[in-house]
């Protein structure tokens, strides 16, 4: 049997009533006619009018029992719909309390999940704050197809053969510190360390240390809103921004080509202002004591300790000013300065100095450009200059004098990113750093050295950088480095270079 809504169903009954009223009413209403009816209507004339109101009497009961019938299903369909919207209504009731019980089980799992990190032994200081352990282990493959100065991390090539070979020395160890309130502010600290230490008592400068373990950078700071004072070991404040390597971290990528890289010791102030949270001022100063450059005229470290910048018992100073998003995505533009006198051991002194551009441009199809430039003198101290501050010859008139000549230095590196995913970006890079060769050619080095006679560095990378998940990483990157000494032809080296990291 077919079934009707309510809403056809109701109109229905209702006609089907109102034709049982009428006929109630009418059937006593003909009989009382056929009663009263003139005598002069003959008896066959009234017995066929009877005939005829017992036959229309009898199809009205004849529909009235099939409107009660029908009465009866319309009855039986009504109650089948109200069960069948009990039934949903109960269904529905099953399916929300099936939804909050599978809640409560999630719920329950991930309590359960903070209660285990929360009962698991924790890294504790003798302050008693908060110290998280952080750091990546790093594998990391080479092939070079001529010789280079550093094999695992190569900045120059020389004339030579090629080397093949893997090295973890560039795994970074870290800790994170977070202390008291202060003054107003919140107080936090970092250090990273890594195994990139000389493992021999030659003269590398004072970015490497004897011994295998190495300090890489430090940080300390007390952060107002928008004021944080700070020291550290890092790179210059001047130098905002840095290219991706994952084969390239011990020593950081496109180093002594563009990247003013080198770890300072910095003290320093940092203020942001600006009406939008995403785009503001930064102002920022810092006093900073410059390194000698790794293979520096003035004196071994063992000979002689101090840099030529702490025999001058001046701090180095720099400042920086920017605008745009201060995190590490977005649209920024920064220019900066930075002046330190130094003093050698001939007795000379002479003036580093630097004007510097940094911006970063976000691009249509996710990807963003990127870079650092500067134009300067004696730079060596920051990653600049050739690996060289200055140039020293006798003076042929005054034995025991000579003649300092700061070196000029012009550099710069930019870099294109596309984030091709969110665990998968492309990287392609272009740095050069170069001094004037006539400047070289006039003061030639006390202790002939190929570092001292190099005028030009320039290096290109490209690398891919995959992430299959917030701990893993694995890069494939190829680069091409070409140096250009004023007193030998120019050198190349081709470097493969892969890299398998874990976070921690």
């Amino acid at each position: 049997m077919r079934r009707n809504s309510p809403k056809a169903i109701f109109p229905w009954l209702t006609n089907f009533t109102g034709l049982g009223r009428t006929l109630l009413v009418s059937a006593p209403l003909c009989a009382s006619l056929a009663l009263f009816a003139p005598p002069s209507l003959g008896q066959t004339d009234v017995a066929n009018k009877v005939q005829l109101l017992t036959d229309a009497l009898n199809r009205a009961q004849d529909q009235l029992s099939q409107a009660q019938r029908q009465l009866q299903d319309l009855r039986q369909q009504i109650a089948d719909l109200r069960e069948q919207v009990g039934s949903a209504s109960a269904s529905a009731e099953q399916q929300q309390l099936a939804a909050q019980v599978e809640a409560l089980k999630e719920s329950q799992a991930v309590q359960a999940s903070e209660i285990a990190t929360h009962e698991q032994v924790k890294v504790e200081s003798e302050s008693k704050y908060p110290v998280k352990v952080t750091g990546m282990v790093l594998l990391s493959g080479f092939v070079n197809t001529n010789r280079v100065d550093m094999p695992a991390t190569p900045t120059l090539a020389l004339p030579g053969a090629g080397t093949t070979g893997a090295s973890l020395r560039q795994t970074v160890l870290g800790l994170d510190f977070l202390g008291p309130h202060l003054f107003g502010a919140h107080s936090h600290a970092d250090v990273r360390a890594d195994f990139f230490g000389s493992t021999d008592n030659n003269n590398t400068g004072a970015y490497d240390a004897i011994g295998l373990l190495r300090l890489r950078t430090a940080h300390a700071a007390l952060a107002w809103e928008n004021t944080e004072a700070w020291f550290s070991l890092d790179r210059p404040l001047v130098s905002a921004n840095e290219p991706s390597s994952l084969t390239a971290v011990a020593i950081p990528p496109l180093s002594w080509s563009g990247n003013l890289w080198t770890w300072n010791p910095q003290v320093g102030i940092t203020h942001d202002f600006g009406a939008s949270s995403a785009e503001r001022f930064r102002l920022q100063g810092a006093l900073i004591d410059a390194q000698d450059p790794p293979y520096s005229a003035n004196a071994s470290p063992a000979q002689y300790p101090a840099s030529t910048a702490e025999q001058s018992r001046w701090p180095g100073a720099e400042a920086r000013m920017a605008f745009g998003s201060q995190e590490d995505i977005g649209f920024r533009l920064g220019a900066g300065g930075y002046f330190a006198p130094h003093r050698t051991i001939y007795g000379t002194s002479f003036d580093s100095w630097a004007a510097t551009l940094d911006y970063r441009q976000p691009l249509p199809g996710r990807m963003q450009l990127s870079g650092n430039f500067y134009r300067g003198a004696a730079l060596g101290g920051l990653g600049g200059g050739a690996y060289k501050d200055y140039g020293v010859r006798p003076d042929p008139d005054n034995p025991g004098s000579f003649y300092i000549q700061p070196f000029d230095a012009v550099g710069g590196w930019a870099e294109l990113k596309e984030r091709a995913t969110e665990r998968l970006e492309f990287n392609a890079a272009l740095g050069m750093d170069s001094v004037p060769a006539g400047q070289i050619l006039r003061y030639p080095a006390v202790a002939a050295s190929a570092y001292q006679y190099l005028a030009r560095t320039q290096t290109f990378t490209g690398n891919a950088i995959y992430s299959p998940s917030a701990w893993l990483l694995f890069s494939l990157e190829y680069r091409h480095l070409d140096s250009s000494p004023v007193n030998a032809p120019a050198s190349t080296s081709n470097i493969i270079g892969v890299a398998a990291g874990y976070k921690f």
